[in-house]
């Protein structure tokens, strides 16, 4: 007779891991692993990953999760080979082939040409295979149940598109761009330029913000496995702290007094400052993100329970 499976006891685990996401699962399947590796209570990531793509996916556990959109929206960073020839309904590998094309004799200065149209703050129109939703729906369920929909073009900015290398039927460029920007988009608007067509063959993700992967232990992000080969105590020693992603904002130090009203959403008054968004501390305990104004009141916008 099969025993019970036994509930996982979750804790209060509070930090940031730069996870080095695997091919073949969704970025929400990887927040529940590295959630159930940890027994955390909360956590959530900052900035889908589709399961072909693999690389940097910061997962926030607890407090964290309370900042977490300030790299929702940071700049990104990618390394991506695309396949010439032909498009696809997913445009990348996923999907199945729509049509084929006859691809050009590629050279430096031909794809360059196409390249040099797309840099900068250009208009993209969303694919249909997207999290975008409509009418409460997400696209991508549409978009498999045959239904596509005319959306329509966001700015986003292409900081750097560069040229990695190419063979006779690929092309592998890094791509630094704004929040919003779907490499699968570039991919087809490179296809379109070059009028061969093109889809996502890789895609992986090197920075997201101010973190990298070469900050994990084997300078390449934290894998899964390697979590699970750790102790439980040793994968706590790997959080960085929960305001790690804001930890270039300027910092306030309260008093005790100030950090009791503080704490309990009370406005406090502080020397001669910027306004503007600030990390509280009390010492070197992290209160929390308040807003300081023009009157030198300090806000509390955001306070954790650490």
């Amino acid at each position: 007779m099969n025993q019970p499976r036994q509930k996982i006891q979750r804790r209060p685990v509070n930090g940031i891991i730069l996870l080095n996401k695997p091919l073949g699962i969704s970025s929400n399947a990887a927040l529940q692993k590295v959630r159930w590796i940890f027994r955390a209570q909360k956590g959530g990531h900052t900035g889908a990953l589709d399961p072909l793509a693999t690389g940097l996916l910061p997962i926030c556990l607890g407090e964290a999760t309370k900042f977490s959109h300030y790299l929702l929206d940071a700049d990104k960073t990618y390394q991506t080979t695309i396949q010439l020839g032909a498009t696809t309904t997913t445009a990348d590998a996923e999907g199945e082939i729509v049509e084929q094309f006859a691809i050009p004799a590629l050279s430096n200065a031909l794809i360059e040409q196409a390249l040099s149209g797309l840099r900068g703050d250009i208009m993209q129109v969303p694919p249909m295979y997207s999290a975008l939703k409509k009418d409460g729906r997400p696209l991508y369920e549409l978009a498999r149940a045959g239904i596509e929909i005319e959306r329509p073009a966001r700015p986003v900015t292409i900081y750097q598109l560069e040229l990695l290398g190419f063979t006779e039927d690929t092309i592998s460029l890094q791509v630094r761009c704004s929040k919003g920007t779907y490499i699968r988009t570039l991919a087809e608007d490179i296809g379109k330029a070059l009028g061969s067509g093109a889809y996502v063959k890789t895609l992986h993700r090197t920075q997201t913000g101010h973190f990298t992967l070469d900050e994990g232990p084997d300078r390449n992000g934290i894998s899964i496995e390697y979590l699970e080969s750790l102790t439980e105590q040793q994968r706590d020693d790997l959080l960085l702290p929960v305001y790690e992603s804001i930890r270039d904002f300027p910092r306030v130090q309260l008093d005790h007094g100030e950090d009791f009203y503080f704490c309990r959403g009370q406005a406090v008054m502080i020397d001669s400052m910027p306004a503007g968004e600030a990390l509280v501390f009390a010492h070197a305990r992290f209160l929390g993100l308040g807003v300081v104004n023009d009157e030198r009141q300090l806000q509390p916008k955001r306070v954790v329970n650490l």
